[in-house]
Order: structure tokens, then C-alpha cells, then sequence
């Protein structure tokens, strides 16, 4: 989705030229490092932690170190400091550079033009017309249409919420297939559903999505589905508040977004039973993607000028089966093979 989270791999191809980015380095140690740059906590339960652990599991098949040579990652400031992001891990050696999302897309652009032996990507977008940049993108609306069939067969009330980020192509992407996935299961049980949709207009407002989550619960939503990023803790904060005043059978529920947030649903219960409020969260996996296009250059075959798609094909985007009850998941595995079959059209 496009949040505002920016990653940067830098992968230094080594010796020989390939196809589409090319490299004098011959010290093999540099030329298979890799470096994330991220605007925040490497631990945020998101894109972040998950290209950090695309990036570990890429320097343990590689029998990679971590740190000069190896892999690493670098926290800059904010957005603004991107650039000077990507100048440090080119200072450094580190060369082939992922940057996440549209916020990405003007330094990676610049960076490529200035450094065309340096291989790049464009995470969650798409650049063309640059050989030593790759884009990728994930099929978002896949993982949402499998959250809005569980969500369809689960709730009680009827009344189901979708809070987006800002409006750009991911939160549509993410805001359809969930849409399409909730209406179809609905028709397909012989269910009214209704569906609150509100986006916040940005990916770091927590009050304002705390204050659309108050708003959707307060209208009888039993579950609410956010692709909010860092803006997204605000609708976990609100549906802790009410369910802390509830036992744990009425609690309303959250489906959590990009990687596995229930650890963010962990609450005390009127009573205080121990509970968790994350029914599910939708995957989508920055790690696979990391992995498989630092491997690719590892191999000199970095894929520039392509762009690369990540879907439920290849595990790349995906629903857990969190709080889901066994019926409900019998349906989201149908939907998924179906999906898979073509006879789904999202």
C-alpha cells in the first residue's frame, strides 16, 4: 500500500555486467551486501519489519554478516531525508536500491539517473523506463478479497469498516478486493452486509483514525479492516478502549494489515480474562519480495527494467488464520482456490 514507509535495499552486483545494471566492483563481499533504509522503527509490525526480515533471511541463505558487508539497515528522519539516505548507503558501497511506495519514487528516479551502474527498486510502485530500476507490486486486492469473505461470514451485526490511508492506487486496490469480497460472501450466505468506508487522507494520523473507528463501532461495526500504516495504531487504540469495557464474547474486532499485527490485539477483558482483538491480518509479503530480488542480483540477474508482480500464486500475499472460526476459514480456502483456478475475477 502505499504508506508512507520507505525501504531502500542496496545491492552491489559484483564483476561481471549483467543484462540490465552493471558494476566494476570485483570484492565479492560488497557486491552481494545489502542495506534497508526505513523512515521508522524496524520493530513497527509492518513494512518495515517485514523487509528486515526479507533481508535477514536473504543474508542467512547467503551466509551473509550483518553489518558492513553483509546486510544492515539505516533509520533516517522522515520521507524528507530519503536522498540523503541513499547517498550514505552508496557512501558506503552498499548498490542496488529499493525505495517503497510513491513517496519513493522522485529519489529513486534522481538516484538512478546519477548512478547508472547502481541497480534499484521501486517497492509497491512502478518506474519505467530505466534499466537499472525494477518495480514491484503486490496483488493487494487478493489478500483484502480473502479479509472480506472472512469478515462477511463472521460478523454478527452486519455492519463492517474499511479505513484507508490516503487515496492512491494501493488503498483502492485494497478498499476493492476487500468490498468485492465482503459482497460476494454476504450474497453467498443470503446476508445483508453494509460497509463503512472512510480513508484518513494520510498514513500518520492516529487521532483521526482513532476518531472514524469510534464513529464505525458507534454504528454497530463488529469488525473493521485498516490499510492505514503507521495511522492505523489509532483504530487499535479505540477498539482496545471499548473492548477493555466488554466481555470478551462482545468484543468488536480489527483485521490488521501487511503483516502480522495481532500482537498489537492482546487486551484485558471486562473481568480480565486475557483476550486478543485481531481477527486476522492480511499479508503482504515485503519480505518475500526482498528476498527474492536481493537473491536475483546476488545471482547477476537483477531483473531491471521489469516489473515484477507478487501474489497469492506465488505466497506473497496472503490472510492468517488468526480468530477466524474453522467454518469461516473453509470459506476463505475456497475463495483462495478459486482465485487461483481463474474462476474468481477480482
Amino acid at each position: 500500500m502505499r504508506f508512507k514507509k520507505l525501504f531502500l535495499v542496496v545491492l552491489l552486483a559484483m564483476g561481471t555486467l549483467s543484462a540490465c545494471s552493471t558494476s566494476n566492483n570485483t570484492d565479492n563481499s560488497v557486491s552481494k551486501s545489502a542495506a534497508l533504509i526505513t523512515d521508522g522503527k524496524i520493530n513497527d509490525h509492518s513494512f518495515n519489519q517485514s523487509a528486515w526480515e526479507g533481508l535477514e533471511d536473504y543474508g542467512t541463505e547467503y551466509k551473509l554478516n550483518k553489518g558492513a558487508d553483509g546486510y544492515q539497515y539505516f533509520q533516517i528522519k522522515d520521507k524528507d531525508d530519503l536522498k540523503t539516505g541513499i547517498n550514505k548507503a552508496i557512501k558506503q558501497k552498499y548498490q542496488t536500491i529499493f525505495g517503497l511506495g510513491s513517496e519513493a519514487k522522485s529519489a529513486i528516479t534522481s538516484a538512478a539517473k546519477k548512478h547508472p551502474n547502481k541497480n534499484f527498486v521501486i517497492m509497491d510502485d512502478t518506474i519505467k523506463g530505466y534499466p537499472n530500476i525494477a518495480s514491484v507490486r503486490f496483488r493487494k486486492d487478493e489478500g483484502a478479497y480473502l479479509a472480506g469473505v472472512a469478515a462477511a461470514s463472521q460478523t454478527k451485526t452486519g455492519k463492517i469498516g474499511f479505513i484507508g490511508g490516503e487515496n492512491s492506487s494501493v488503498i483502492r486496490s485494497f478498499k476493492h478486493g476487500f468490498t468485492k469480497g465482503v459482497n460476494n460472501q454476504a450474497k453467498k450466505m443470503h446476508k445483508k452486509v453494509t460497509i463503512y468506508s472512510q480513508n484518513i487522507g494520510n498514513f500518520t494520523n492516529t487521532f483521526k483514525a482513532r476518531t472514524i473507528a469510534a464513529s464505525m463501532y458507534g454504528k454497530d461495526a463488529d469488525i473493521i479492516f485498516h490499510a492505514a500504516g503507521k495511522a492505523g495504531s489509532g483504530l487499535f487504540q479505540e477498539a482496545r478502549f471499548i473492548n477493555q469495557a466488554r466481555p470478551a464474547k462482545d468484543r468488536v474486532w480489527v483485521i490488521g494489515v501487511d503483516a502480522d499485527q495481532s500482537d498489537l490485539g492482546e487486551y484485558d477483558a471486562k473481568g480480565g480474562q486475557e483476550a486478543n482483538f485481531v481477527l486476522t491480518s492480511v499479508i503482504t509479503g515485503i519480505n518475500v519480495a526482498t528476498k527474492d530480488i536481493a537473491s536475483r542480483s546476488y545471482q547477476d540477474e537483477f531483473p531491471g527494467g521489469k516489473t515484477i508482480t507478487y501474489d497469492l500464486k506465488n505466497n506473497a500475499v496472503s490472510i492468517l488464520p488468526g480468530q477466524i472460526d474453522p467454518a469461516t476459514w473453509k470459506y476463505v480456502q475456497i475463495a483462495r482456490n478459486k482465485i487461483l483456478a481463474g474462476k474468481i475475477k477480482i
